[in-house]
């Protein structure tokens, strides 16, 4: 599509939309949000650059094969309920290896740990799966239409 509006726009949208992509994944473990939403959001992003620049541009900006995205993912949420496995004895346990428990029993630390993984995982698997199905049917629709 060659419209200038919609190129202009998706110059300042599609950051916006990565961006919160990313807030969203990270309030997930705690609010509504996660990886599945993020992941869509950041999907919703490639898929309007790809209406506005084309599928090349799109497979550029998303800097690696939707199914390697999706693969690493996969890895990932795999690691992390593993970790839980073997650290805690329950597979997909949570695991804070960054959190301490003080003796008045108040907790101090980071909330990063296999939980976060998980998120990430399930964000990039839903990123590679759906922007890999839509530009595949992208790619049918050129096809057929030669």
């Amino acid at each position: 599509m060659n419209s200038l509006v919609l190129s202009t726009v998706t110059r300042l949208l599609a950051p916006l939309l990565l961006v919160f992509s990313i807030f969203v994944l990270l309030r997930g473990h705690n609010e509504p949000g996660g990886g599945f939403i993020g992941g869509l959001l950041a999907a919703i992003a490639f898929i309007l650059i790809n209406k506005a620049e084309g599928t090349r541009v799109a497979r550029r900006a998303l800097r690696m094969l939707p199914l390697t995205l999706a693969g690493l993912g996969l890895s990932a949420s795999l690691v992390a309920g593993f970790w839980g496995l073997f650290a805690g004895g329950s597979f997909l346990q949570g695991i804070w290896p960054l959190i301490s428990v003080q003796a008045d029993g108040s907790k101090a630390g980071i909330a990063a740990g296999s939980i976060l993984l998980f998120d990430i995982g399930v964000y990039l698997v839903v990123i590679g799966a759906v922007t890999g199905i839509y530009l595949a049917l992208e790619d049918g629709i050129a096809r057929s239409l030669k």
